[in-house]
């Protein structure tokens, strides 16, 4: 266990209580030190939800509320859902189910304005979007970065944080410029399973001890985060639910103290608007 006035958030994870793990993989978390956890939702295909409209995603979301809530009386802190589309789902429409690049823009971009509806109403904190970790046409390419964008004129106007799966890259000035543009926040676009260093966006880092390092070193705002995936077919896919309270502990005996208030609490704040102190409860 950690010390008892140290919040830990895992910035970006899933969970799936209906197919794996779910509240089990919250209580491993929780065990080892875990306060907050920010709960992004599957990708719809993973919840078998084949989606040729914004509404469709409703299902979605609404499970990962129930999850949220779920995980939330598990922690001594809380959990907060981000919902969004996830930017892979443009292939399956595309080359799965014949849609073009152009329809396949329109139905995602549904799904984020049906998210946004989620955040206005105060039921989810944030979104999800992004564009290809892998190479496809210029078609494709253009349309993903048309559906970020959209989410980006969401989140300029909800005041919101926008989380991104991107490909993988230690510069995405270009896309914080285009969030600005819609009147985000620079520091609002995050993006998941981030390197140690990144120019733009905040770096929400996978907690690998190399990446961590290089971020605390740094002394930039940055996140934590283990991108777990609550897959049985994905065994060792990514981290598991365990490793944001080590690497904790780890750069706590390293005496990186200020690190882990920098991604723990001031990130946090600077990010969302959450307040992980004020929200923690221990016995």
């Amino acid at each position: 266990m950690l010390e008892a006035d140290t919040p830990v958030l895992d910035n970006h994870l899933h969970l799936d209580p209906d197919n794996h793990r779910g509240i089990d993989a919250v209580k491993d978390f929780a065990r080892l030190g875990g306060t907050h956890l920010l709960v992004v939702n599957k990708p719809s295909w993973h919840l078998e939800v084949d989606a040729d409209a914004g509404e469709d995603f409703r299902p979605v979301f609404e499970r990962t509320l129930e999850i949220v809530d779920e995980a939330s009386a598990e922690l001594p802190g809380r959990a907060w859902p981000v919902l969004g589309v996830h930017p892979g789902l443009i292939s399956r429409l595309v080359d799965e189910r014949g849609y073009s690049p152009e329809e396949a823009r329109e139905i995602m971009q549904g799904g984020i304005d049906l998210a946004a509806e989620y955040v206005a109403d105060g039921d989810a904190l944030a979104l999800k979007s992004g564009r290809p970790h892998y190479d496809v046409s210029d078609a494709v390419w253009d349309a993903s970065n048309a559906v970020m964008r959209h989410a980006f004129d969401h989140g300029g106007d909800l005041g919101c944080a926008v989380q991104l799966h991107t490909e993988a890259t230690e510069d995405l000035t270009a896309v914080a410029d285009w969030a600005e543009d819609a009147g985000m926040e620079r520091h609002q676009v995050v993006k998941h399973y981030a390197e140690g260093r990144l120019e733009g966006p905040t770096p929400s880092v996978m907690s690998e001890k190399d990446r961590l390092e290089r971020a605390a070193e740094r002394g930039d705002p940055f996140l934590m985060e283990t991108d777990y995936v609550d897959d049985p077919g994905r065994p060792g896919a990514v981290l598991g639910p365990k490793t944001v309270p080590r690497r904790v502990r780890w750069l706590l005996e390293e005496g990186y103290e200020d690190a882990v208030r920098n991604a723990h609490v001031e990130t946090p704040q600077h990010v969302y608007g959450i307040d992980t102190v004020a929200t923690l409860e221990r016995e």
